[in-house]
């Protein structure tokens, strides 16, 4: 590997955009979905009550497979059961219309990198019905407290709603249609609902399939190192607002009143330790703005004695009702809740790119990080980055108008799997804080950007990135590696202009393929790398930014930056 350069630049106003606009323009539009049709014979039981613990009365949709010559009399036959949960209305089926099916709109709000399809009973993000109970599964689709048909006032990613799911799955446990066997399936707040739930343990749950979900609100999506998102935070609540959601409390309000990560914030955490049944996460690199954190968290830190990730860099509906998707989901739900004698899968199905739309290689792992991992220090320096730190020495400028660039040319084809993790020494010209943005970017041979799918279908994203508020930079020396740094924010530590300061910037997963003659380029600035602009940009994440004025980066003896990057040996 060799030394590229560092520079000045402005990697928000990135060729192409024009290009990007018609393609993006053209998928809200005509967004690649397709509905079809249910069978006949799929059976519906619509509204069935179920009473929690505290005499609140939640409802359900119930799906059951088609009867069969056995079910003429009066037996019924029973069904392994794939439940699910969600405040998005249980009843918001795709609407049907001259011009066809039209299914939720948040479709044509976020990019669609890949075409999908799914059944007129689809809600947002939810399993497909006419698939599971194809696969001879019941399927109970869940209003929680406050939302659709249920009664209460809901608490997200609360003890309470955790109780409720948990209360659910007996309930489906003990139906005449149910062989006692709960799974359940779902992505985003569809696998955020789990967490809670399987933390109670309740003894019908066999396994756990969620999808890409967060498990800290604060850290992984309201308030990441410390720094206010103001973008897909609000429109999410105002959207279920909007939907008839009666909420007790909003995370976007609350964090007023609790701008660090206190009590109120820490109640909304699930207990990774107390969930012991079977797990199949979604860890995808694709949702680095709002769930791979939280899913590679869960993989870490639960105690299932078979615990399986399956990552992916695509999009994220596209990956979860893409046929091999189904078929893993299907096939740890057959082993676990239908009972059959099937292999264990491999922990890690492993998806490296090259690029957004190129896949390099799927292979099965047995750990995360990677246990071969070649841990490599690339110092920050004049020159770009390298091997070697250099002499002392600062480059300053404005924390709004330019991010600075170091780059890192690689002579051998390189394989980057795992975390990365910039230390880096900054000061501001003014002011007592200052937000810390960073990113890599793959360059191919003639110094071009490289795109990967982001979060909420965003098509231009960096390999990976992170972000820090400078005054909460303390570290948790209890729960930071040299790879994955953690930070307590709860207390503020003032800068002081003029006088650096070292912050440990933890990047998200990736899984990337350099060849040889390509760059990794390392980003540092004091606004969000890529643009907001809805038909170009990164909507609808939008990060608070303060003010830094001027910053400057250190480097040399004293003042050592570096990136911490995975290698992973050929």
């Amino acid at each position: 590997m060799t030394v590229a350069g560092t520079r000045l630049l402005r990697p928000w106003a990135l060729p192409g955009r024009l290009a990007y606009a018609r393609q993006r323009i053209a998928r809200i539009l005509r967004p690649p979905v397709t509905v079809t049709a249910a069978p006949p014979g799929l059976r519906i039981l619509r509204d069935q009550e179920i009473v929690t613990r505290d005499g609140t009365v939640l409802r359900a949709n119930v799906f059951l497979p088609a009867a069969g010559p056995e079910e003429t009399g009066t037996g019924e036959r029973r069904h392994p059961v794939v439940l699910c949960a969600h405040p998005y209305g249980k009843d918001a089926f795709p609407k049907r219309t001259r011009r066809g099916w039209r299914p939720s709109p948040q479709y044509r709000i976020m990019r669609q990198a890949s075409p999908l399809a799914f059944s007129e009973l689809t809600t947002w993000e939810s399993p497909d019905p006419v698939t599971w109970t194809g696969f001879g599964y019941a399927k109970v689709e869940l209003d929680l407290r406050g939302a659709g048909a249920s009664d209460g006032r809901a608490r997200l990613m609360s003890t309470q709603e955790g109780q409720d799911v948990a209360d659910a799955i007996a309930w489906a446990a003990a139906q005449p249609w149910s062989t006692g066997a709960v799974g359940l399936l779902g992505v985003s707040y569809l696998a955020i609902s789990q967490w809670q739930a399987a933390a109670e343990q309740p003894a019908a749950l066999k396994a756990i399939v969620p999808w890409e979900g967060f498990t800290d609100a604060y850290r992984d999506l309201f308030t990441p190192g410390g720094v206010r998102e103001r973008g897909f935070s609000v429109l999410w609540t105002t959207m279920l607002r909007r939907g008839g959601v009666r909420l007790a409390e909003s995370p976007t309000e609350g964090r007023n009143v609790h701008p660090l990560r206190d009590a109120w914030w820490q109640a909304m955490v699930p207990d990774l330790a107390r969930i012991d049944v079977p797990m199949l996460v979604c860890a995808s690199f694709s949702d680095a703005s709002l769930h791979s954190r939280g899913s590679w968290r869960a993989f870490e830190h639960v105690a299932s004695a078979e615990r399986v990730a399956w990552t992916h860099r695509g999009g994220k509906w596209a990956s979860f009702y893409s046929p091999e998707a189904v078929a893993a989901q299907r096939a740890f739900l057959d082993r676990h809740v239908r009972g059959e004698d099937a292999p264990r899968p491999p922990a890690v199905r492993l998806e490296v790119r090259e690029r957004g739309d190129a896949v390099a290689e799927v292979r099965a792992e047995s750990e995360w990080p990677l246990a071969r991992t070649r841990w490599t220090r690339l110092a920050l320096g004049p020159a770009g980055l390298a091997a070697e730190a250099p002499e002392a020495g600062a480059l300053a400028f404005s924390g709004r108008r330019r991010a600075a660039g170091f780059t890192y040319r690689f002579e051998d084809d390189t394989e980057l799997s795992g975390p990365m993790a910039l230390g880096v020494w900054v000061s501001v010209e003014r002011g007592a804080d200052a937000t810390v943005f960073a990113g890599v970017e793959k360059l191919d041979r003639d110094g071009r950007v490289v795109d990967f799918e982001g979060s909420y279908g965003y098509g231009r994203d960096l390999v990976a990135s992170g972000m820090l508020r400078a005054s909460l930079r303390r570290l948790d020396p209890a729960r930071s590696t040299p790879a994955v740094p953690v930070h307590t924010l709860d207390q503020v530590e003032p800068l002081v202009p003029g006088v650096p300061v070292e912050l440990a910037i933890p990047l998200n997963d990736s899984a990337t393929r350099f060849r040889a003659g390509e760059s990794l380029r390392l980003l540092v600035s004091g606004r969000q790398l890529r643009p907001r602009n809805p038909l170009w940009g990164q909507f609808p994440s939008l990060w608070t930014s303060e003010a830094p004025g001027r910053i400057a980066v250190h480097w040399g003896p004293a003042h050592a930056s570096s990136l911490l990057v995975p290698v992973i040996p050929g």
